[in-house]
């Protein structure tokens, strides 16, 4: 069945039973080919009966879905055209693992971020209604998208328009006892009916005439409802609320989207699935298959960078009752599961809140603890604000352990942590350390330990090549690392680009510098190297415009030292997506970028 559909109206011919062979054939099918290409697994299991009924009662590209993150949209790909590219998922030149506007026009909006959706879908369904179109604008939010601050923005606003939009919060948190979730079935079918909604706008045409009654009525629904269902806040907001019902029965989502299609102001439909649905492995630890990589031939057995992170964390928080670990919903990603487990009582989840994160550090350390925020680069980026006002400018006592820095691969251009060089740098009070090993990591969070100031540990996703890692050293703050001398070409290099400035020095004969820190830098070994030698390189994984060479290049000016710099990092445009040596190639970090721009 799944050969025959090419476009998301043939599935509209189909009977409920035909539907639910589709789920299923599509259930094995991403299972299948997320095994081989790796990618989001758990997340787009639940999602598949959701997306199949969406596409059964509405009409893309007109009437447009948004998805939160964009990563629960596969079976969208597969419906809109895309079935024979899902080999290509991730893949270098292939599909994009998230909503992408360039590869369909189904996808009407960009995603890789989460709490974006209503806000964007607020901003279409509003044009719709500048540009006079009846086309309904749908949001789709998980429930743990939904505590980022800026879905609550944007329900603000929805609920002070009349656009049509349509909210879909998908939870996967909780469940349905047999009782209340038939009650609360049959009074979402009563609700989004249009008998109700006739009955409703008819009577208060009628109780606007007497305010008491109408008052006092509007109350008695409220409540009514509210005895039911938890929808009372975002009817508070002024949206109306059905649900919640079983995610993954077709024939109710059909029913009662085909209801609420009829419905033109701002309203939320709450569905309940399950994470890995179908997949039992999945449904008992979607952790695990939240997002699965390809099979690998690599079989050393070098740690992470994050599990450095997180053995690091353990082992000082032992000796440091001053450690805090806070984290914006990654706590297995950033390699702190350890120390939730070790440290219950240190450890702060504040969930997908990445503002909230950084100021919340900057609170704790004004009463004398050292926080620890670990976070990913392209996250970071949220919180960009509150790291400027109510860290840097107060100079708190907090560390970053900027996790994902550099080029990420297969995620693309959304989660790339490519700019945070350029964003920081610039930003007064701070140091900002880019370890080239798991050892000198190790090495630069003692010294962040033992600092008194933000500073900014910036490391890559992959493994160091190095097993053993845990060392009571420290560094010096502002000092670079000679560790190769050679003649007339010298490498600064930045982070994980130490290893291939080293593999480039040995055929062109030159010294190369680990710089270790990007702020403050060290200024004497810089400007000693560039009178020294005559022609310096550059080196980072970090957007060229404004990062560290540019650093460097702005203390040669103001020392008026004519030695050429030639600046090597990521160019200033989208990146794509592949694996992580691809894209170093693609953009020139590497070892043959070092040699060609010696010769120049």
């Amino acid at each position: 069945m799944l050969n025959n559909i090419h476009k998301p109206s043939d599935i509209k011919k189909l009977s409920i039973e035909e539907l639910n062979a589709l789920a299923q054939e599509i259930k094995l099918f991403l299972i299948e080919s997320i095994e081989k290409t790796g990618g989001h697994l758990s997340s787009n299991l639940g999602t598949i009966e959701l997306t199949l009924a969406m596409h059964y009662v509405f009409d893309t590209p007109n009437d447009t879905f948004v998805w939160d993150v964009g990563h629960q949209a596969y079976t969208h790909k597969v419906l809109t055209g895309r079935n024979d590219l899902m080999a290509t998922l991730r893949q270098k030149d292939g599909l994009s693992g998230f909503t992408k506007r360039s590869e369909s026009e189904h996808d009407a909006f960009g995603a890789g971020h989460s709490s974006t959706s209503i806000s964007a879908a607020l901003g279409i369904a509003i044009a719709n209604k500048l540009q006079q179109k009846s086309d309904t604008s749908i949001a789709v939010i998980g429930d743990g998208a939904l505590s980022g601050g800026m879905s609550f923005e944007a329900l603000n606003h929805a609920g002070d328009t009349d656009a049509n939009l349509l909210i879909i919060l998908n939870d996967n948190d909780m469940s349905i006892s047999n009782n209340v979730g038939a009650l609360s079935k049959y009074l979402t079918r009563l609700i989004s009916g249009k008998i109700y909604s006739t009955m409703k706008s008819k009577s208060l045409e009628f109780l606007e005439r007497l305010p008491r009654v109408q008052k006092f009525a509007k109350r008695s629904e409220e409540h009514l409802k509210g005895m039911f269902l938890p929808g009372t806040l975002f009817e508070e907001l002024g949206i109306d609320y059905f649900g919640p019902i079983d995610g993954h029965d077709i024939s109710i989502l059909i029913k009662t989207l085909q209801n609420l299609k009829n419905i033109e102001n701002p309203r939320m439909l709450h569905i309940i699935t399950k994470k890995g649905h179908g997949l039992e492995a999945a449904e008992q630890n979607p952790l695990k298959f939240h997002g699965i990589s390809p099979p690998s031939s690599s079989s050393n057995n070098f740690p992470s960078y994050s599990k450095v992170f997180g053995e690091w964390l353990c082992n000082s928080a032992k000796n440091d009752e001053r450690i805090i670990g806070i984290t914006p919903a990654m706590s297995e990603g950033s390699g702190m599961v350890n120390f939730a487990t070790d440290f219950p009582d240190r450890f702060i989840d504040v969930a997908i809140a990445e503002q909230h994160a950084v100021t919340l550090a900057g609170g704790m350390a004004t009463k004398g603890l050292k926080p620890v925020v670990a976070i990913y680069s392209t996250f970071l980026q949220r919180g960009y604000d509150q790291f400027i006002h109510d860290i840097a400018l107060q100079n708190l006592n907090v560390i970053f352990a900027i996790d994902r820095a550099g080029l990420v691969g297969a995620d693309g251009a959304t989660h790339a942590g490519i700019f945070d060089l350029s964003f920081l740098r610039c930003i007064p009070n701070i140091v900002i350390l880019a370890p080239s090993s798991s050892v000198e990591m190790y090495m630069a969070l003692n010294f962040s330990h033992n600092f008194d100031g933000p500073v900014c540990v910036r490391f890559p996703r992959g493994k160091s090549p190095i097993e053993e890692f845990v060392t009571d050293e420290s560094i010096e703050i502002g000092k670079g690392n000679i560790v190769r001398t050679g003649k007339d070409i010298a490498i600064f290099a930045f982070g994980n680009m130490l290893e291939p400035a080293l593999k480039a020095s040995e055929r062109i004969n030159a010294t190369v510098i680990d710089m270790r820190f990007v702020k403050p830098l060290d200024e004497n070994l810089i400007i000693d190297t560039a009178n020294n030698y005559k022609k310096l390189i550059s080196i980072e994984d970090n957007t060229a415009s404004g990062g560290a060479g540019s650093a460097i290049n702005e203390l040669l000016q103001s020392k008026n030292i004519k030695t050429p710099l030639h600046i090597i990092g990521v160019p200033d445009l989208v990146t794509e997506h592949g694996s992580q040596d691809e894209l170093y190639g693609l953009y020139g970090l590497n070892e043959e970028s070092i040699i060609n721009a010696s010769k120049i």
